[in-house]
């Protein structure tokens, strides 16, 4: 009478139960496993660090779409830069051409200077590289970075994961020097060292055509790298995505079928506490008779 260890045990599960019952209402209610109060700390430690990596692999993404509109700056300027030399080779043919008249030549090396500008234009360099008065602005350059220079590191590095150590670097394409240089170099007075009318215009044009090729191809192989890269960067994501979602949000067809589960165990047990209250009330009858 003074104990009632079945009473006692009921009324443990019962309080079990509702804790539960209510927990099952909450997650349902947020549509997520993790609870205010820590209540699922490892689950919630490994969104946070699952969290941040897609962070960094976002901005990691932000940085291969930059470094890929830098290499595509980079071909449509080269194949720019293509056509001109091809325009100056055939200028310098036709300069070669004994048939061609005085003032058929004339035109000719006018519209070939005009091109060498046009180079020297979209190249730049200072005065000591490429002669002249130097182009310092030039008009192939992507963020303030002169697109056909040369830089002390050899290129531009750009994070394409989500380490410090994930690093593409896009190497120099220097056409301020080399067969380039030759063909757009000017003098101290600025005139141009070369002119359609060379025996050897033809020969340093086509080399020059080679260098910017060259060039083409490098570009040409960063781009595809970098398709690659973004494509696994966003697997990347998707996949961390997922894990979080597994980790936090709630399966509500399991859930539903829990808490269906719980309110038949709560009425269950709450009748068994009842019935187990009622047993002293049977020793009380027997000690009055």
């Amino acid at each position: 009478m003074n104990t009632s260890v079945q009473t006692m045990n009921d009324a443990l599960l019962l309080d079990r139960t509702q804790g539960l019952y209510g927990q099952t209402i909450e997650e349902l209610s947020s549509g997520s496993k993790i609870l205010p109060g820590g209540s699922n700390a490892s689950a919630q430690a490994g969104v946070d660090s699952l969290g941040a990596t897609n962070d960094r692999l976002g901005a990691a993404s932000t940085n291969v779409q930059d470094a890929l509109s830098y290499a595509q700056a980079g071909s449509s300027d080269l194949s720019t830069i293509s056509n001109i030399l091809t325009r100056m080779s055939e200028l310098a043919q036709d300069s070669q051409d004994p048939t061609k008249g005085a003032s058929d030549k004339a035109a000719y090396e006018s519209e070939f200077s005009g091109l060498q500008t046009q180079l020297r234009t979209i190249i730049g360099g200072s005065a000591a590289q490429i002669g002249g008065t130097g182009v310092a602005s030039p008009s192939a350059s992507f963020e303030g970075n002169t697109l056909f220079g040369s830089t002390a590191s050899g290129g531009i590095s750009f994070g394409i994961g989500s380490s410090p150590s994930d690093q593409m670097t896009i190497g120099d394409i220097n056409l301020q020097s080399g067969a380039t240089l030759a063909v757009m170099q000017q003098d101290a007075s600025g005139n141009f060292t070369m002119s359609a009318s060379d025996s050897t215009a033809v020969a340093s044009l086509n080399a020059a055509v080679v260098q910017v090729a060259d060039g083409q191809a490098t570009l040409g192989g960063v781009q595809s790298r970098l398709n690659m890269v973004a494509t696994n960067l966003q697997s990347q994501e998707a996949d961390n995505t997922s894990t979080i979602s597994s980790l936090s949000d709630v399966d509500i067809a399991q859930q539903s079928t829990q808490l269906a589960a719980y309110n038949i165990q709560l009425q269950a047990t709450a009748a068994m506490l009842a019935q187990a209250n009622m047993d002293p009330q049977a020793v009380l009858k027997l000690l009055k008779a």
